[in-house]
């Protein structure tokens, strides 16, 4: 089996990772910057059996989601999964943000899935899975979340178009979004006022707490398993039943 990440070798990326690390399962987890989290997560990954491969690049463009995979091939001829978590993180108001930087953020948390998805598109065969990582900000507005909000919203709306268009190859896409979790990214966004945030999200889930990696990993993995051929185009919501109450 073999697996890429992007946004790997960190919170989300680097959980899903951890759930499929075993003898035999190759995992190629892409970055941006940190290449001391890459070489950490290279070690864990390789602790718990499997071949980790970490590999740097920027998938929010074009040439750079071609270029990972131009590497990617030369450890693999078949993607089993591909999961897209990487994240662009602009904090505040989108009426004073920067429009260079908010088209980047919107551009990576959006559209790069197109970008990623055909650069890929030699390594999906029949049964291979493509899971994008969203999030509630994609349907509710959150505070200084809206670079992210609005790119996730506009990758879901691919990945419904994209359905059609896999299902027909034998690839499926689906989206999951993960409740609060206590994540590096999470911590970036809300910043001083994160462990009040987490607290406050814990108490207003309706299941008495917050997610954690456990509670979203198995779900990538049946997604990734011939169990879901049928699930095409969904978005996936794992959160104690957060936000079907008002």
């Amino acid at each position: 089996m073999t697996i890429l990440i992007t946004g790997g070798t960190k919170g989300v990326g680097l959980a899903i990772a951890k759930r499929f690390a075993k003898p035999g399962v190759d995992i190629v987890i892409n970055y941006l910057r940190d290449k001391t989290a890459a070489d950490a997560a290279v070690v864990e990954l390789r602790e718990l059996g499997a071949r980790p491969y970490a590999i740097q690049g920027d998938v929010g463009t074009p040439a750079g989601a071609r270029a990972l995979l131009a590497q990617v091939v030369e450890i693999a001829d078949r993607l089993d999964l591909v999961v897209h978590c990487a994240v662009r993180v602009l904090v505040g108001p989108i009426l004073d943000a920067d429009p260079v930087a908010l088209t980047e953020a919107i551009t990576l948390n959006g559209i790069s899935l197109v970008y990623l998805v055909q650069a890929a598109r030699p390594l999906l065969k029949p049964g291979s899975s493509i899971v994008f990582l969203s999030s509630r900000g994609s349907r509710q507005v959150v505070p200084s979340y809206g670079a992210i909000g609005a790119g996730k919203a506009l990758a879901e709306a691919l990945v419904r178009y994209l359905a059609p268009e896999l299902a027909a190859l034998g690839v499926r896409i689906n989206c999951i979004a993960p409740g609060t979790l206590d994540t590096e990214a999470v911590r970036n966004l809300f910043g001083s006022g994160a462990d009040a945030f987490l607290a406050s999200e814990a108490a207003g889930n309706p299941s008495g707490r917050n997610i954690t990696h456990d509670d979203y990993t198995g779900l990538v993995a049946f997604l990734a398993s011939p169990d879901a051929q049928m699930i095409q185009g969904q978005v996936i919501f794992i959160n104690g039943g957060q936000y079907v109450i008002a």
